[in-house]
């Protein structure tokens, strides 16, 4: 029998279920470079070590929107890998930690509300809270996520 990686269907998505993403990932500063660059965000706290040494944090900090990116980009092979048919918007996110080069972040994803959508029969909203918590067990990132999911095509597709 062959099996295909997928993410979770409507149908197998249960309020209140926390799943844990791993690995984490160390964040490096190619990473917050590269990143920062290519989104054009030439904020100095990310890019300018004298300039960041001279502000509260001591150091440079790792690009917010590169940590959320990797908050919810870890769920995918576990959760919405080909079973999102688009996400509808992003909520509450909050950023109530630093995080600096050398910091790992490791996500977990909450599913906190479902509902049939109104307007299509072949899927459902699921809201999804994603969390980042570093190797000190402190929360970095959380968001609030809606999403338009797959039914499943029928119960045998549950199986594989």
């Amino acid at each position: 029998m062959r099996y295909q990686a997928r993410g979770k269907y409507y149908e197998e998505l249960e309020v209140g279920d926390i799943y844990e993403h791993r690995p984490g990932r160390t964040m490096t500063e190619f990473d917050n470079t590269l990143w920062t660059l290519s989104s054009l965000n030439m904020q100095p706290l990310h890019l300018d070590r004298h300039f960041a040494e001279e502000t509260e944090f001591g150091e440079r900090l790792m690009n917010s929107m590169f940590t959320l990116s990797v908050v919810v980009g870890a769920q995918v092979t576990d959760l919405t890998m080909g079973t999102t048919v688009a996400n509808l918007g992003f909520e509450e996110i909050s950023f109530p930690r630093p995080v600096f080069v050398g910091d790992t972040v490791y996500s977990e994803t909450e599913i906190i509300d479902k509902r049939t959508s109104e307007s299509r029969d072949d899927s459902g909203i699921v809201t999804f809270e994603h969390r980042g918590i570093n190797q000190d067990g402190e929360t970095v990132c959380s968001c609030t996520r809606v999403a338009l999911m797959k039914h499943a095509p029928d119960a045998a597709d549950l199986q594989t």
